[in-house]
């Protein structure tokens, strides 16, 4: 297993290993969450990567077994005029409910940054499911709120405090 420097976010009160842990905080450009991102949809193959998250304040989020990957990115974001925290990338390679560890990220998301808006652009091109594109956010309550110019989909969430 890796050494991954940086917070380790409990999920319980009674957790007593990091593999009892959801999500790993770790650093941008960390060698295991860069090889996960290579594998995402938006990594551009032919780029010799060494940070991939881009500016900004940034949560890079791995999870113990090394199989899901997910990064939060707050930046001033001029297309199509979004405000919030973005998810920049989530990949999930493991057995885990991919709604389940969204949801878990929502939470860190939410402790970083306290009530502000959540969303994510989805390719329904580079998808498997091109009819339903985003799934896995909606079912963790994510919901559709437009498209971009390039044909990305816009899905967003809202914080709640129940």
């Amino acid at each position: 297993m890796p050494f991954f420097r940086g917070i380790i976010y409990m999920t319980t009160a009674r957790q007593t290993s990091l593999l009892e842990s959801t999500w790993i905080d770790c650093r941008d450009g960390n060698p295991t969450a860069m090889a996960i991102f290579q594998q995402h949809y938006t990594a551009r193959a032919h780029r010799k990567l060494f940070q991939f998250v881009g500016p900004g304040e940034k949560m890079v989020l791995l999870t113990p077994d090394a199989l899901a990957l997910f990064v939060w990115r707050k930046f001033i974001d001029d297309a199509p005029k979004q405000t919030g925290v973005n998810c920049a990338v989530f990949r999930n390679e493991g057995s885990e409910l991919s709604s389940f560890l969204i949801g878990e990220a929502e939470k860190l998301a939410w402790q970083r940054w306290p009530a502000e808006r959540l969303y994510t652009y989805v390719d329904p091109n580079k998808t498997r499911r091109k009819r339903d594109p985003g799934r896995c956010f909606i079912r963790a309550g994510w919901k559709p709120c437009g498209w971009t110019k390039g044909g990305l989909r816009i899905l967003e969430k809202l914080y709640s405090c129940i």
